[in-house]
C-alpha cells in the first residue's frame, strides 16, 4: 500500500525533512506547498503582474499557491500538519480544516504551549504529536503495522 502524505504548516524548521528521512524504506510519497517564502508571496505578482497595494499583491500569491495546496491535500492519504512556535500560521489551521472536511487522515504536529488554542483542531485529527519523528512512527505502523524499537 502506497501513502501519499502531503506536509502542511510552518516552515521555518526542518521538520519535513526529519519525517521524510525518518520514512526512508516506506512505500510513502510526499508533497507540500512551497517553502521558500519569498517565491510563495511574490508568485502571484511575478507570473501575474505587479500590483500597487500590499493586499492585492498577497491576495494574487494566496491564490495561485492554492492551486498547489487544494491539488496536493485532495490527492493525499494523510495529511500533516505542523504549527510552529514563531507564528500564528492561519493557513494551516485553514488546511487541517479543509483536509477535516475532504474526509482525510490528518495528523496534527504542535507544542504544549498551542494545546489550548487548537483544541478543535486536535479533535478533528486522528493523531497529535509534539514531535515531528513521531509521524514517521505512525505512517510506519500503518504501512507495516511494526511498532516502533
Amino acid at each position: 500500500m502506497t501513502l501519499k502524505v502531503y506536509l502542511s504548516g510552518e516552515i521555518h524548521t526542518d521538520w519535513r525533512e526529519q519525517i521524510v528521512e525518518a520514512s526512508k524504506g516506506l512505500d510513502v510519497s510526499f508533497n507540500a506547498p512551497v517553502t521558500d517564502h519569498g517565491a510563495s508571496d511574490d508568485c502571484g505578482v511575478n507570473i501575474l503582474g505587479a500590483e500597487d497595494q500590499k493586499y492585492w499583491h498577497d491576495h494574487k500569491g494566496a491564490m495561485v499557491n492554492a492551486i498547489r495546496t487544494r491539488k496536493g491535500i485532495q490527492d493525499a492519504d494523510v495529511v500533516v500538519v505542523r504549527f510552529g512556535d514563531k507564528y500564528k500560521q492561519w493557513n494551516a489551521a485553514f488546511d487541517a480544516g479543509f483536509a477535516a472536511a475532504l474526509g482525510k487522515s490528518l495528523i496534527v504536529v504542535h507544542g504544549a504551549d498551542h494545546q489550548h488554542a487548537l483544541k478543535e483542531v486536535d479533535a478533528a485529527a486522528l493523531a497529535v504529536t509534539e514531535d515531528p519523528l513521531k509521524v514517521a512512527e505512525i505512517l510506519r505502523y500503518v504501512l507495516t503495522g511494526q511498532l516502533p524499537g
